[in-house]
């Protein structure tokens, strides 16, 4: 029984460790100007919208709820309580592929109505790069094969939703950085019907 334990623990301790040097590589090959430019189009815009499918999604809902912490009017597309959106407000793609049908078409019709246009994703010569006017590349693998690409063993896209969500973290903490607003603070923002 302890040698199963013992074997259990190598082969968990080998995965965790592996997914954590991907992440670390990954994000320390992220352009700092490109997020400081998110981070200022965040700070600009009345409201942030953010899309897009699957676990990016979830990754997403993560980044929305975060950023609604620190006071920012933020909305997923789809919710049902989703309000128009102008051209003082600021979408936010998550799309690896940046060929995603629906973030794309979202996207868009957003980019139409005069909204700013940010994308998150791993391919910098998408579909995505008629409509967004802001880029973030995550160097994570895909599919393609590019230049710069930090390799995974993770199954899918694994890598990409997880170095999104920590973008989403890092840029919140730069938010509060820049606001120098105390972290108890932030309680007044957190949902309080738990």
């Amino acid at each position: 029984m302890h040698r199963r334990r013992r074997r259990d623990q190598m082969k968990f301790d080998a995965a965790q460790a592996r997914i954590v040097s991907e992440i670390s590589d990954a994000m320390s090959r992220v352009d700092a100007q490109d997020v400081e430019a998110l981070v200022d189009a965040i700070l600009a815009a009345d409201r942030v919208f953010v899309v897009g499918v699957g676990r990016v999604k979830l990754a997403l809902e993560g980044i929305a709820k975060r950023l609604a912490h620190l006071g920012i009017d933020t909305v997923v597309v789809g919710q049902v309580t989703e309000p128009a959106i102008t051209a003082a407000d600021l979408l936010i793609v998550g799309s690896g592929s940046g060929e995603s049908v629906f973030p794309v078409a979202i996207a868009a019709k957003a980019k139409q109505l005069g909204a700013a246009v940010a994308h998150i994703g791993a391919n910098p010569n998408s579909t995505m790069r008629e409509h967004a006017a802001l880029f973030v590349r995550l160097p994570v693998q895909t599919k393609l094969g590019l230049p710069g690409e930090v390799p995974s063993t993770q199954p899918m896209t694994s890598l990409f939703e997880q170095c999104l969500l920590l973008l989403g973290d890092a840029i919140a903490l730069m938010l509060v950085e820049r606001s120098g607003t105390p972290l108890h603070d932030l309680w007044r923002h957190h949902a309080n019907l738990e």
